[in-house]
């Protein structure tokens, strides 16, 4: 079968080798790649494609080949010991998921306060009482389609509207760099540069040039050395649903570091609220006011959003909507504040472009941002460092 997949792409046209065909036999062999169609496309793509500008060819290839395959054949997969755990957790029906009722915030809080001080002893399963596994909208590793997540882990749904439990995100790596290269080329559309006085480098050209006018005398000539004046301020989106994300954020963020000489970055989870923080172990202790990073940094630098947009509509459009803390004002409210203060700003969201219509949440944040929403991609970097660029 892949056999043929080699001898389909090179009738498309795609410069593959041998010798790049036997290394994907190669990771197959050693499970370096899953089994699902997805994990093998990425995995084919690293391996066979080595122009970026090929990406759309190879996509139109493997699309026409791989026609409704859901995994490789042949590749047989243990169960995790997680998953097989899972599966013995209760799961409802699409007829019984439809009958569970989203309550809205205001009755959610008011039935939540109602729980707490009715309820007297530990509960697993039901439909009411807050406890485990069951279908009731407070408790953890059940199922409800809005609910509050107390303590305890999540059942994988992600659909809870608050949680009530402290919550330790790991701050993201700036040293990957694995993967950084091509995210860097595409950066390199937002540098501007300009000469610094302070300091000088050779300039060769100007040196052959003058020694040669010079009857082959020496002559050096200086020139001020040029360094990277773009400013970017870049606030990522950490934990909960971004934890599928970290490897391309962190490829982002440390090639970020490495192409912009005055970057500061914050983070923050789901949506910017009153406070961000730029160490994740001490988030809850030590918080920077999103009033003072406007006041501290200047509209001459470019804002980047770096998030999923991945959340409940009440975290974007209520007071005291954050999953994690009551806020005082909608995450809305401080979104524009930002973007009234950097009118050069794009959100880059590592979800799939194509769901996020089915997303009520990025649709808001599209909104919001004006449509300056680019997917986390090579192609949508490139978008957004060219919106960035233009003059405002």
């Amino acid at each position: 079968m892949l056999i043929d997949f080699f001898l389909h792409l090179k009738a498309r046209k795609l410069p593959v080798s041998t010798r790049e065909f036997l290394t994907v036999l190669e990771g197959l062999r050693d499970r370096v790649c899953g089994h699902s169609i997805d994990d093998f496309y990425f995995y084919a793509r690293t391996c066979l494609v080595k122009d970026e500008s090929l990406y759309d060819r190879f996509d139109q290839a493997f699309g026409e080949y791989f026609k409704g395959v859901t995994e490789i054949p042949g590749l047989d997969a243990e169960l995790p010991e997680d998953w097989l755990r899972a599966m013995m957790k209760k799961h409802l029906s699409a007829e019984e998921r439809a009958k569970l009722e989203k309550l809205g915030w205001d009755k959610l809080m008011e039935e939540f306060r109602k729980r707490l001080k009715e309820q007297k002893g530990r509960h697993q399963g039901g439909s009411k009482w807050i406890g485990t596994g069951g279908s009731s909208p407070f408790g953890n590793n059940g199922t409800h389609p809005e609910g509050i997540r107390v303590g305890g882990e999540s059942a994988g749904n992600r659909t809870a509207v608050k949680v009530w439990d402290k919550r330790e995100f790991r701050n993201l790596d700036d040293s990957v760099e694995l993967g950084t290269r091509n995210i860097k080329v595409a950066l390199r559309r937002l540098r501007r540069f300009a000469r610094d006085g302070a300091a000088e480098e050779l300039d060769l050209d100007g040196t052959i040039a003058a020694t040669a006018r010079n009857a082959g005398w020496l002559d050096l000539m200086m020139r001020p050395e040029r360094h990277n004046a773009v400013k970017v301020l870049l606030f990522l989106d950490v934990g909960g649903s971004m934890d599928d994300h970290i490897k391309v954020c962190e490829e982002l963020f440390s090639a970020c570091r490495l192409e912009f000489k005055h970057l500061e970055y914050f983070y923050f989870h789901n949506c910017v609220y009153e406070g961000v923080w730029r160490d994740n172990h001490r988030r809850h202790a030590e918080r920077t006011p999103v009033l003072d990073v406007i006041h501290k940094y200047g509209p001459d630098y470019k804002l980047i959003f770096v998030g999923d947009a991945t959340m409940s509509p009440y975290e974007i459009l209520h007071p005291h909507g954050s999953v994690e803390h009551m806020n005082p004002e909608p995450g809305s409210a401080w979104l524009r504040r930002l973007l009234d203060a950097y009118p050069a700003a794009a959100w880059l969201n590592p979800e799939p472009e194509r769901l996020w219509p089915y997303r009520q949440s990025i649709e808001l944040i599209h909104q919001i941002m004006g449509t300056r929403m680019f997917p986390l991609t090579l192609e949508g970097i490139a978008r957004a460092m060219q919106t960035l660029s233009k003059k405002h």
